[in-house]
């Protein structure tokens, strides 16, 4: 099976944008009010993760001014090690906000060496939320929670192995 050139994000973003118009223009035409309230509760959401998204582009930019593709690929890459592994539970498991808004941080520092291995590592440790810790800790007590704190990190680790060990044509 031949495998089909990858087409330009701009053409996907473009594409999914002119998907959403004509999805949202049909919905009009045979709902205006519900159009209406759809595209208002879309600009609130939009509202809610923009100081969010800042954050991500404000790190995106900061890490490609920092850190040249070299010391990104020593520390997330093939060789990173154990380090790697733990770096990305930590991040994954202190990082706020909708999953998206770490898309594209993620997507350039996968495009800089990361491993893919360490992104599932890292969405699947955010599993865990710290403000929530207390609470959880309130309801099920303190040795359920740590017990599944340890299966959550364990089953990223996990996760994250099974991923490496597939075929890199399934990847992507």
């Amino acid at each position: 099976m031949k495998k089909q050139p990858e087409k330009p994000f701009a053409f996907r973003g473009k594409l999914f944008f002119a998907t959403v118009f004509i999805g949202y223009s049909i919905f009009a035409f045979l709902n205006f009010s519900g159009a209406i309230a759809a595209l208002q509760k879309s600009g609130m959401i939009l509202f809610k993760i923009l100081p969010i998204l800042a954050v991500v582009i404000l790190m995106t930019a900061t890490i490609n001014f920092f850190l040249q593709p070299k010391q990104i690929v020593k520390h997330l890459g093939k060789e990173s090690g154990a380090k790697g592994w733990f770096a990305m539970l930590l991040a994954g498991v202190i990082s706020h906000g909708p999953m998206y808004a770490w898309y594209p941080l993620i997507d350039d520092l996968r495009r800089h060496g990361m491993r893919d291995g360490l992104i599932v590592v890292f969405f699947y440790a955010r599993a865990i939320k710290i403000p929530l810790l207390p609470m959880m800790i309130d309801y099920f007590g303190l040795l359920f929670t740590l017990i599944l704190s340890c299966y959550i990190l364990l089953g990223a680790i996990i996760q994250g192995l099974m991923l490496e060990k597939l075929p890199r044509s399934y990847i992507r």
